[in-house]
């Protein structure tokens, strides 16, 4: 599935300037990452001397209220700048999966080419076998042999074939199971990660709420 919505136009259009908007929006988020824990930083230390001086109620909201904001935007921002990784990470992982997916469908139709092949060869040597069998002239005999030897050496060479692509098949195999164990791993976390991401956004909202009593 993901690799016939790979293979729509649009989207090899967009892959040629993906690496460009990817990098563009991480310079983009560590900025904003960047500018939240300076602020953070910066109202934490007003808000304790504030606080500290016994300003009046209102100043001190004030500053309480623009530090709930910049710690906002620094959650916002670096959940934002993970997940942003984390997304790349899947659409690479998604990508090499249906690759591999292809290739095993390759290597798989030559496995079995191979082997029809050489059950046919077989075939026609017992057939030839059984035709030639009881005839003892000497050139029936060199003949069978002959052919016999050819089809043998035939035989060796498909059986060398089908050896090494039944190799490169479990290579492949293997391949796919580790692509989508990583795939797995990668799928888990951001489940994880989006759990921990709407508990925060709760506790932000229960504490905006209470902020606004």
């Amino acid at each position: 599935r993901w690799q016939k919505i790979f293979m729509i136009p649009l989207w090899s259009k967009m892959a040629v300037f993906w690496n460009k908007m990817f990098l563009t929006i991480i310079v983009l988020l560590i900025v904003l990452f960047l500018d939240a824990v300076r602020e953070v930083r910066k109202y934490s230390s007003v808000h304790v001397n504030e606080k500290a001086a016994n300003v009046n109620s209102s100043a001190f909201d004030h500053i309480q209220m623009k530090l709930f904001r910049s710690q906002r935007n620094l959650y916002l921002s670096g959940f934002s700048l993970f997940l942003w990784l984390v997304l790349r990470r899947t659409v690479t992982l998604l990508t090499q999966l249906a690759k591999e997916m292809a290739s095993h469908a390759a290597l798989e139709t030559q496995v079995n080419d191979a082997t029809e092949a050489a059950k046919k060869y077989m075939a026609e040597n017992e057939k030839l076998q059984e035709a030639l069998s009881g005839q003892g002239s000497g050139k029936k005999k060199e003949l069978m042999e002959e052919t016999q030897q050819k089809l043998k050496e035939e035989i060796e060479h498909l059986k060398a074939e089908l050896q090494k692509t039944s190799t490169a098949f479990h290579k492949a195999k293997n391949e796919v199971a580790a692509v989508k164990k990583q795939s797995d791993g990668v799928r888990r976390e951001y489940d994880h990660l989006m759990k921990e991401y709407e508990r925060l956004q709760q506790d932000l909202n229960k504490a905006e709420d209470k902020k606004d009593l």
